[in-house]
């Protein structure tokens, strides 16, 4: 009887460490609490739990173990199978993706999705998109560069602020041809996972002055995260928002720079055209883009070759003395085509020395754009010397 009940309990204990078979057990306690969440659809997770290969069980592990409750309840064994067989697939073909920490490859590379955006497949047919662009690639900073550059005319989308909604999937905005920044950005960083290249979004609800909301792009490479964007400035860690970024505000949870995850971080990364989702998780970045920033001020500033231009904006020509009659606008600065930072001119309650400025290039010509008391746009040039100089605008 004893060897009978011995029997019994080992059979037990076998039959209950099979219900993950091949799945690290550090996920079987979430995987017991992901599937109670997914109240019907327990039977597609549990399928695709079952019918990954050996080597990929612990993506589909991870994904369902981490994956806010709307895809509990909604995502399909097919969807699960196929973005996680592709995102293998990319790390065994390319060396960059080979040498990928398992933690930055399944945090980075293996989600199907970066915010709230809808849920689409849109894994293999972007390695198939994107596989052409890094096949000659050696290292994972040429297949950076590559993607990079090339993303727009492959998808033919663009910035448009008529598109249907800020937070489209890439599907939406190809079909549309036109995308938010939020769009591009996730266009770009799915398009880096679908090579093995791990990606995220990044940004703020809000830059420092109030000028508004801005996302872009992140990628890992040997050990450090770069930040880029969907119209590559031509190097890493050199976009226009740049000098906004390095201005971000580590306390305020509007004005913080964060990065999204799909693993839970313990802070959600706020958004602004829905403001009650909280199942975006984030990491807040701010220090890493202060820090980025002063250094390169630091650098220009001793290179003898950049020169302050400091914009202050008055009510009209009348009226350019008093710190009373300065006024408050948006304004961006560009270089031909290239935008070189942005910013917002110092109001009547400011500092009088507290003035926009920035560090530009002796010897060029630049573009600043404004919105003057009409609401309307309107662009000066500016030829820089070799000495600082100060820019006074009118709104009329």
């Amino acid at each position: 009887m004893k060897g009978v009940l011995l029997f019994l309990v080992a059979g037990l204990l076998s039959c209950s460490g099979s219900r993950y078979s091949g799945v690290p057990e550090k996920y079987h306690g979430l995987l017991d609490q992901a599937l109670g969440k997914a109240g019907a659809n327990r039977t597609e997770l549990e399928r695709a739990l079952t019918e990954a290969p050996v080597e990929q069980k612990e993506g589909i592990a991870f994904l369902i173990a981490y994956m806010p409750d709307r895809d509990l309840q909604e995502l399909k064994a097919e969807f699960l199978l196929e973005n996680t067989a592709y995102a293998y697939k990319a790390r065994n073909q390319y060396s960059w993706a080979k040498a990928l920490p398992d933690s930055i490859f399944l945090n980075e590379v293996l989600p199907y999705v970066s915010l709230n955006e809808k849920r689409e497949n849109w894994r293999k047919e972007f390695y198939e998109r994107f596989g052409k662009y890094v096949v000659n690639c050696r290292t994972i900073f040429e297949a950076i560069d590559s993607v990079n550059r090339n993303i727009r005319d492959e998808v033919v989308v663009d910035y448009n602020t008529r598109r249907e909604k800020p937070d489209q999937a890439p599907f939406e905005s190809m079909r549309q041809h036109m995308a938010s920044c939020t769009g591009l950005s996730i266009l770009l960083t799915d398009a880096f996972r679908a090579v093995g290249i791990p990606s995220r979004v990044a940004g703020t609800p809000s830059w420092h002055d109030d000028r508004g909301n801005h996302n872009w792009t992140e990628v890992w490479a040997d050990g450090k995260w770069y930040f880029t964007e969907y119209y590559f400035p031509g190097q890493l860690d050199n976009a226009w928002f740049f000098a906004d970024a390095g201005k971000g505000v580590k306390e305020d949870i509007m004005k913080a720079i964060y990065a999204s995850s799909f693993q839970p971080t313990g802070i959600y990364f706020p958004l602004v055209w829905d403001e009650n989702i909280r199942y975006v998780h984030a990491s807040n970045v701010t220090d890493r883009y202060t820090n980025l920033y002063q250094s390169h001020l630091s650098a220009i500033s001793g290179d003898g070759n950049h020169i302050p231009l400091r914009v202050m904006v008055f009510k009209d020509k009348k009226h350019d003395k008093q710190s009373e009659d300065r006024v408050a606008t948006n304004m961006d600065v560009f270089k031909g085509k290239l935008q070189m930072g942005g910013g917002r001119s110092a109001g009547p309650t400011q500092d009088m020395n507290d003035v926009l400025t920035f560090m530009l290039e002796k010897n060029q010509t630049y573009l600043v754009n404004y919105v003057n008391g009409e609401g309307k746009l309107k662009t000066v040039e500016v030829k820089l010397g070799d000495q600082p100089r100060e820019l006074k605008l009118f709104m009329k």
